[in-house]
């Protein structure tokens, strides 16, 4: 294994073991590590950061390649169960996981990418709408299904705001299951 891939393993180890307490990651912490030398983590990343940003896209998208795993277990279910299951699971690992989610929807934002998570949960939403409604131009189907996904994101990015206007608390899975399931129903029946 090349330093480089020393260095994203041992950061993405130490994200996980400090889960929200990943900005207390140090350079000095990955590179001894990854058993490599400080200067190494700025030649090959530039910084921290970006670093950081990195292994949480690698992540992320661990998480969405099982995600489509999971779609073809759910293949027997109605298309609106498993498009409501997939969301459920899409909420629920943003608020488990709310540093490296967080990380990755900002960085998708500030620099979006064809390949990049949003990109990627947008293609696994993407059959399961189509399978809901398949009366739906391909426009249509296209702009619908971003749309549920920067739904998803900017509630998850505001559900402090949610709560104070609206009192619907994301972080309570009962009340983010009931929230995700009316903006379905005004996604799908507009």
């Amino acid at each position: 294994m090349d330093n480089q891939e020393k260095i994203i393993q041992a950061a993405t180890e130490l994200i996980q073991e400090k889960g929200e307490r990943f900005n207390d990651i140090t350079v000095r912490e990955i590179c001894k590590k990854a058993g490599v030398g400080l200067g190494l983590l700025n030649y090959h990343f530039g910084n921290k950061e970006r670093l950081i940003e990195l292994c949480v896209e690698r992540i992320v998208n661990g998480i969405i390649d099982r995600f489509h795993s999971i779609q073809k277990e759910t293949d027997d279910m109605p298309a609106l169960e498993r498009l409501t299951a997939l969301g459920d699971m899409t909420f629920t690992f943003l608020f488990e996981h709310y540093a490296v989610s967080r990380i990755s929807i900002l960085a998708d934002m500030r620099m979006p990418k064809e390949d990049d998570n949003t990109h990627r949960t947008y293609l696994a939403y993407l059959p399961l709408m189509s399978a809901c409604r398949p009366d739906w131009t391909r426009e249509t189907l296209e702009r619908k299904t971003l749309s549920l996904i920067a739904t998803m994101q900017q509630s998850f990015l505001r559900h402090e705001v949610i709560r104070k206007v609206s009192g619907t608390d994301l972080t309570v899975p009962e009340e983010r299951k009931a929230f995700h399931r009316k903006v379905l129903q005004d996604l799908l029946e507009g």
